[in-house]
């Protein structure tokens, strides 16, 4: 891959079922790891993994969209900062907490290895910055401005950082972000959306968990200290509100501090997926990087342990939310 396979860059895969873009994800139905997707540019490295058991023991998918670190050769050297734009752009980590998390509870579990730096599975499709794209908008498109993730310079490809300006050396072509949607954020949101459904169809509703990390917001100590946590539900629409509210429950319960949609309400995964209505239910969870990272932000603190048992209670929580304690619930989660 690239010289940063010895500084935490790059995943290791152990063996599992290959997943090609068009195969069901629940084709053969059994338990275990399936990969999916391709990280173009790469030896044939999937774009993501899902982890699940079968029959599922709990209501809750885990999705983890913004910690790959996969990052192909090609793809590094077009980089201005790979090294302090790749720490930024990551949710460092993240996934370490979530595979503790569904090793706990059972849940399933979607982790993106293809780096954010190369596309934003957070993001729709069209919102781009075409400025990126040396053949510009796509021909015919009703849709080409720039949405505004995009203008700030965050958009389905990220462009730029504060402080650090551009991230590419040269733009990329009509046919490379085309291979990025096909091989890589089509291919993760068809396998979020059936699991989900197959919970749904199990359980009668589903919880979708969107993991992500942040950098501390402030101070942790002091008058107004900064929280721990972020629970967004884009403003009530993702999911239903005794579920945000036991979310709560749960924090004030640890002693942990938690806020809500403020500054992260969530975005495209929540927008696309939720559906509350048909049962399927959406949370996007922020983890401030100080709880379960060294004091670097680099790399994993004496933290993560505590943090993996605090979003396991959550995630518990949650499920007992959807599912209810009927005696089918009480059986799987023993």
């Amino acid at each position: 891959m690239t010289s940063f396979e010895t500084q935490g860059f790059d995943f290791v895969h152990e063996p599992g079922q290959q997943l090609g873009m068009a195969d069901s994800l629940t084709g053969n139905g059994d338990s275990g790891r399936v990969q999916g997707g391709h990280i173009p540019g790469s030896a044939g490295l999937p774009a993501f993994e899902l982890l699940k058991r079968r029959p599922s023991p709990i209501p809750v998918l885990v999705a983890v969209p913004h910690a790959g670190r996969s990052y192909p050769s090609e793809l590094v050297e077009n980089m201005r900062f790979p090294e302090e734009a790749s720490l930024r752009l990551e949710d460092r980590f993240a996934d370490l907490i979530a595979r503790g998390v569904a090793e706990q509870t059972g849940a399933s579990l979607l982790v993106a290895h293809a780096p954010r730096a190369m596309i934003d599975l957070n993001r729709a499709p069209d919102d781009m910055d075409w400025d990126m794209v040396s053949s510009g908008p796509p021909r015919g498109s009703r849709r080409h401005a720039a949405g505004r993730r995009a203008r700030s310079g965050l958009g389905l490809v990220p462009r730029r950082l504060t402080g650090m300006g551009e991230l590419w050396r040269n733009r990329i072509s009509a046919e490379e972000l085309d291979a990025r949607i096909e091989l890589v954020h089509r291919p993760y949101h068809a396998a979020l959306a059936q699991r989900l459904e197959s919970l749904r169809d199990r359980w009668g509703g589903a919880l979708l968990l969107d993991l992500h990390s942040m950098p501390p917001l402030g101070p942790k100590h002091g008058r107004d200290p900064s929280p721990d946590f972020i629970v967004g539900d884009r403003y009530g629409s993702s999911c239903a509100a005794h579920i945000s509210l036991a979310a709560f429950d749960l924090f004030e319960a640890r002693r942990r501090r938690a806020s809500h949609n403020r500054p992260y309400a969530g975005g495209y995964v929540l927008d696309r997926h939720s559906a509350p209505a048909r049962g399927l239910h959406a949370m996007q969870l922020e983890v401030c990087r100080s709880t379960y990272l060294d004091s670097a932000l680099r790399e994993p603190g004496e933290g993560l342990e505590d943090v993996v048992a605090v979003v396991s209670a959550l995630v518990r929580r949650m499920a007992e939310e959807i599912a209810g304690r009927s005696s089918r619930f009480a059986q799987a989660a023993e």
